[in-house]
This record gives structure tokens, sequence and C-alpha cells, in this order.
């Protein structure tokens, strides 16, 4: 079972259910899927860069990516419709809370003047987006490796009604937020 899931079920459902002050067990908010997006613009006129981005996307989370195609033909952009743009990763059960982990304790220290990430990331939903600008902060890529820096949006899905519910299941889970 994963280090962040036994902390969860033992110690952070308790402590979030009364911090809320919430009745039932079952109204805690818990963290349902993370999708990991790297947007690929560059592609559309080198299609050779589009490889070690998704592999490096595959040695982060520990998961095949998802080519993410064009919807519409966009003169300006160059892109046409079908053509390979992204890819992204969906990230449930225990891969989730592992990764969650190596994100909050190992990636996120490691990145340059790191002062906490923006506590105003959230959707309305109870839903947070954080914006990675290099896939070097993960200790999986080698430095040596690496041809091109590309950023990624993290998204954590969660099963809170509003903000103010998940920025506290986030905080009880480690997110480091700016004061």
């Amino acid at each position: 079972m994963a280090r962040l899931r036994e902390k969860y079920t033992n110690e952070l459902k308790g402590a979030v259910q009364k911090e809320l002050n919430l009745d039932n067990v079952m109204a805690v908010p818990k963290i349902e899927k993370i999708v990991i997006n790297m947007g690929l613009g560059e592609a559309t006129q080198n299609n050779k860069i589009l490889d070690p981005l998704v592999s490096d996307l595959a040695q982060i989370t520990g998961q095949k990516p998802v080519l993410t195609k064009a919807k519409k033909s966009i003169a300006q952009f160059k892109v046409r419709e079908g053509q390979s743009i992204g890819a992204m990763v969906t990230l449930r059960g225990e891969a989730m809370f592992e990764f969650l982990d190596r994100l909050i304790s190992v990636a996120l220290p490691r990145v340059r003047d790191f002062k906490g990430v923006s506590s105003k990331s959230f959707d309305g939903r109870g839903n947070y987006t954080l914006g990675l600008r290099d896939q070097l902060i993960f200790p999986e890529i080698d430095y040596s490796r690496v041809e091109k820096l590309k950023g990624m949006n993290v998204t954590i899905v969660t099963t809170a009604k509003d903000d103010n519910s998940a920025r506290v299941l986030l905080k009880h889970f480690g997110m480091p937020f700016r004061a």
C-alpha cells in the first residue's frame, strides 16, 4: 500500500473531517485522479521531438502516455486535424498516490527558487492545477539525455465541492502552499 494512501486513511481523513466540521466520514473529500498533460506545440514542425518527451513522461509517471490529437485544423499555427500535439497520463489508485508523494516530497523541493505553490490555482469546483516549467525536477529523468526542456500541467481532481475544502485536503497531504 502506498505510504500516502495509508497516511490518508489512518490520520488525514479524521483531521480533515474535524477541520471542515463534517458529520459523516463519507463526506470527507478525497483525491479522485491526477492528470499530467504535456503540450508539444513544436511537434507540428518536427514529429521527432515527440518521442523523447513522451518517454520522459512515461518515466515520470510509470504509465504509457496517450498522444492527444488536434481536433481542428488551424492554419495560422500550421496544425492539421488529427495531428499529434501533446501527451497526457491519467493516474488513479496506487500509482496516483505514489506520484503525489514523489511530487510533494521530492520534485517540488528541487524547483529553483521555490517559495511554495500558488493557492489561487483552484478552478472553483475543488480541482487544483499546477504548472511545472521543466521535467528535470523529477529524479527519474537523466540530465544528459534531455534535448529540450518542456513544461507540464499537473491537475489534481478531488471530490471536494468547493475550493476551500480541496485546499484543506491538499494542505493536509503536505502541499506547500505560499503564505
